[in-house]
């Protein structure tokens, strides 16, 4: 069920990964179609804060012309991290669905948990590790080439 639109995630991951830049790739989904997806866009557009998820986020709200997004589900390849845990919760988004853990980074259980319910004054259901080894993929390829 959960399988094409994390597919479509992992599309946007490796849009990312052609560009140079750290293959994370998010969709938002409203009423069971894709809404809008985006990727990583740190290095191309110099901003810090260009994580796949808060794009996503943001066309989001563009799209619905609302900052709620209650009734919206984001796919994204790599466990959130704090910045964008933090955008979750603000946006209200009503679940997350996240493939790879990220154990130096990762806001929904590997460093810490913010979007366990209780913390804030909003929190999504979490599902981990959907399609996790293909998510793991060009993240691995990606800081392989690196090094």
């Amino acid at each position: 069920m959960h399988n094409p639109f994390m597919a479509e995630a992992l599309a946007q991951a490796w849009k990312a990964y052609e560009i140079g830049e750290v293959p994370v790739g998010a969709v938002i989904v409203h009423d069971g179609s894709i809404l809008c997806s985006a990727h990583n866009l740190r290095e191309t557009d110099k901003q810090a804060v260009a994580h796949a998820e808060l794009l996503a986020i943001q066309a989001a709200c563009h799209k619905l012309g609302r900052w709620r997004l209650d009734d919206c589900d984001l796919y994204v390849t790599l466990e959130p991290c704090s910045m964008c845990a933090g955008a979750i919760i603000n946006s209200r988004m009503k679940s997350v669905y996240f493939g790879a853990f990220d154990a130096k980074a990762g806001a929904c259980g590997s460093v810490v948990d913010l979007l366990k319910p209780g913390l804030f004054n909003h929190a999504p259901v979490v599902y981990a590790g959907i399609m996790e080894d293909e998510c793991e993929k060009p993240l691995k390829d990606f800081f392989k080439e690196l090094r």
